[in-house]
């Protein structure tokens, strides 16, 4: 089984990509996901998270909200943050990959918007970056409720530059083109790696 890592910055188009392969019938791993579901009612990361940041612990469960006012420009924190939950991500994307390798999947794919940054592109056999012009992703980003100018600085600077991505990666797949355009080449890939499986 092909192991693929479908990365790309925040407002990219990542989440439209992961969601043209689920309809191409390729599995795939939401890493975000899984952070929710980590810090939402009994999710294993809510003990450990609320010992850390008592003021995002309500109703049982993480907010969300809160926990990002407390670490949004705190490094030490963020990191802290990150030491509970990506060892616990981690555990849910080899519990998923198993399963996958028992269906005898061609394909899987690790949907992680911090692959390079955290050093998971190291475990995929080939990566998939999802990108656009930058006027255009700073449109989609400063649409989205709640964000600012400065909020979107403080992403793009914990992430690798786009063209670093484009560089390393396997296959690069526009998203500022049209949703055709970006399917035809994600069904190009996933044929191109399915050859390659079989």
């Amino acid at each position: 089984m092909i192991v693929v890592g479908l990365t790309g910055g925040v407002g990219m188009g990542k989440s439209t990509a992961a969601a043209m392969l689920r309809l191409m019938r390729v599995p795939v791993h939401d890493a975000d996901a899984t952070v929710h579901r980590l810090m939402a009612k009994r999710g294993a990361a809510v003990a450990a998270v609320a010992k850390a940041f008592p003021e995002a612990w309500r109703d049982d469960a993480i907010d969300r909200e809160r926990l990002g006012r407390r670490v949004f420009g705190d490094g030490a924190a963020l990191e802290r943050l990150e030491h509970i939950l990506h060892p616990l991500v981690r555990r849910d994307q080899l519990g998923f990959l198993r399963r996958q390798r028992a269906a005898r999947r061609a394909l899987a794919v690790l949907d992680i918007p911090l692959l390079y940054e955290s050093g998971a592109a190291r475990r995929c056999d080939a990566v998939i970056v999802v990108t656009a012009p930058a006027f255009l992703q700073r449109c989609r980003v400063l649409a989205r409720p709640g964000m600012s100018e400065a909020r979107l600085a403080a992403i793009l600077a914990r992430q690798v530059p786009d063209y670093v991505r484009r560089r390393e990666a396997d296959f690069v797949v526009p998203s500022g083109l049209g949703k055709a355009v970006t399917f035809r080449r994600l069904r190009r890939i996933v044929a191109a790696l399915r050859s390659r499986e079989s």
